[in-house]
């Protein structure tokens, strides 16, 4: 398949790992690039919402992503969140991205102000036109209270060529079947919801940006592999005994129950930014149950 831009199949929407002082803890940051990489992730995607991009100052942003890309060395490919509402500032964010050396940016739907259709197509044209970075549109109505259209999606992937992909974060297959057909060939779709993948895939998505691929990155890999290899049975399969775990590590708000899940990996410390909270000890037994059939916990 010819892509604009190849960010691979999984792109993993990468956790910001904490210390107690809830400061960023390094160490542990670079101990879970090398998980990812090890696991099949082939672009990370840092100070994502799953990164807890709401709480991180810039300057921290900037660090983590010169620190990942000094640890990836190469070996992955990275794409750092610049979207915000304001317009002026995705563009200050885009150019941040660019002299930090992302090989693209994730450019989320203006949230809280609600713009029309007409007003996301300013806001991207104008991000678009102010870089040659590749661009991954964020569509995410539960966090935006608004839905890029498919009709708007595919004018702008039509118009800017450095606009690549678009992840979709909703359960409409009608939505992700009416994007498909009306993007251009080489424009690609992931999905934005882990439990979600193989059915979006079904109807033209590539592949994924993940959460679950913290954990299960090469089953999710096997997933898709034997679904683009023809063995629909079997990728349904896996699908189904993947779930449990990408319906739990959703619930509390993200990424609460994943940092869990990696803590008890022995791969971070489990701490997140106010106003998030960690699991409280029922909260942790019950994603602990699901947790074990997949992986050795600590």
């Amino acid at each position: 398949m010819t892509m604009r831009f190849d960010a691979g199949e999984i792109i993993t929407a990468m956790i910001t790992p904490m210390d107690k002082e809830r400061n960023v803890d390094y160490k542990s940051l670079e101990k879970l690039v090398e998980h990812l990489i090890a696991t099949g992730t082939e672009s990370i995607l840092v100070a994502g919402t799953t990164g807890e991009s709401p709480t991180l100052t810039h300057d921290e942003e900037v660090e983590i992503f010169n620190f990942v890309k000094k640890v990836a060395n190469g070996r992955a490919k990275l794409i750092m969140g610049a979207g915000s509402n304001c317009t002026k500032t995705a563009v200050m964010a885009t150019n941040n991205a660019k002299q930090c050396g992302a090989d693209a940016i994730l450019s989320v739907v203006p949230y809280y102000n609600k713009p029309s259709q007409k007003g996301l197509i300013a806001h991207f044209s104008t991000i678009a036109e102010s870089t040659d970075l590749p661009i991954l549109l964020y569509n995410i109505p539960g966090r935006t209270g608004i839905t890029m259209k498919p009709e708007t999606i595919a004018y702008l992937a039509e118009k800017y060529k450095n606009i690549f992909a678009v992840k979709q974060s909703l359960a409409d297959m009608d939505v992700i079947t009416e994007t498909r057909r009306l993007c251009p060939d080489d424009f690609v779709i992931y999905s934005g919801d882990d439990s979600l993948t193989l059915p979006m895939v079904s109807v033209g998505a590539h592949g994924v940006i993940s959460v679950a691929s913290h954990i299960i990155g090469k089953q999710m890999h096997e997933m898709l592999d034997l679904y683009k290899s023809g063995k629909v049975a079997d990728a349904t399969k896996m699908h189904l005994k993947l779930y449990p775990l990408f319906k739990k590590i959703f619930m509390a708000p993200n990424p609460v129950p994943v940092k869990e899940c990696l803590a008890q990996m022995g791969i971070i410390e489990n701490y997140v930014r106010r106003p998030l909270v960690e699991l409280d000890e029922d909260e942790k037994q019950e994603l602990l149950s699901v947790l074990k059939d997949y992986v050795h916990t600590k």
